[in-house]
């Protein structure tokens, strides 16, 4: 009776969308710069039976771009809210389906009550299609450089202890995408990317003092930059990085048709206990 149970119980922890060779030959590869949340889009509403055009899912997602070549407080103003949030994922499937897929999404910081994989292998089996928001600057192997972004990617199965994931198509432990997705709502720029940008009529004070938003001054976005500087000068290199806010939350959406059962249970459920 044991075993039985065993069973029973690691099936609670699997369930697939597309078999690996389904994800392979169904899978959208990046369809541009910053665009991973419309590539999941296109991915979503293909498994929800709606076939869009890549080009009208970024339209319809409207994917920010990084502004490479602007001054340095423009440029990290666009790295804080470059490609999409999950608003605009499930503003974007709404519309390139025409109404017939919408999202719901759930949280996952601060740290939830909930098992990850069982708790994916539910929504999967009902017919919902996850997408994942992970801040990838977490859990990096040893000796791997940081990523410079966050990601959104389609979970197209669960296995006990792993995700299936697309774009790249990947098999990832349950541990480490539960971390990434349980994040502070921050992104890490990178020494040179912060350096290279700094001209000698550059306004550090901009920010803090012309951001609306008043986090660019509670992590002193301002005074990073400064210490930078200022271990360029004694030639004493300690920051790596500089911590600015980012326009992502971290967490899981699920996408369902609209008229369904499974669409009104999506929208009535209630929001992951806070641990």
């Amino acid at each position: 009776m044991e075993s039985g149970g065993d069973e029973e119980e690691a099936g609670a922890e699997e369930a697939m969308l597309w078999s690996i060779q389904e994800a392979l030959e169904r899978q959208t590869l990046q369809i541009g710069a910053s665009a991973c949340g419309a590539t999941a889009v296109v991915d979503v509403l293909k498994a929800l039976g709606v076939d869009v055009a890549p080009e009208e899912a970024d339209r319809c997602v409207q994917t920010r771009l990084r502004r490479n070549e602007s001054p340095l407080p423009d440029y990290l103003l666009s790295r804080s809210e470059a490609g999409a949030t999950h608003l605009q994922l499930i503003a974007g499937a709404e519309e390139a389906s025409k109404g017939k897929v919408i999202g719901r999404f759930f949280h996952f910081h601060p740290h939830r009550r909930v098992k990850l994989v069982p708790w994916l292998a539910r929504w999967i089996r009902k017919g919902s299609v996850p997408v994942a928001t992970m801040n990838m600057q977490l859990v990096v192997p040893e000796g791997e450089e940081v990523p410079d972004a966050w990601h959104h990617q389609l979970i197209f199965g669960v296995a006990p202890t792993a995700v299936f994931m697309t774009n790249p198509l990947d098999l990832v432990n349950e541990r480490e995408v539960h971390q990434r997705l349980c994040s502070e709502s921050v992104l890490l720029i990178r020494r040179e990317d912060v350096l290279q940008r700094l001209t000698p009529d550059c306004c550090l004070s901009s920010l803090s003092e012309s951001q609306p938003d008043p986090r660019w001054r509670a992590l002193d976005v301002e005074g990073q930059v400064r210490q930078m500087v200022l271990e360029e000068e004694q030639e004493q290199v300690k920051l790596t990085h500089v911590i600015i806010p980012a326009a992502y939350s971290s967490g899981i959406t699920l996408f369902a048709r609209r008229h369904s059962e499974l669409g009104q249970e999506l929208l009535n459920a209630p929001e992951l206990p806070v641990l």
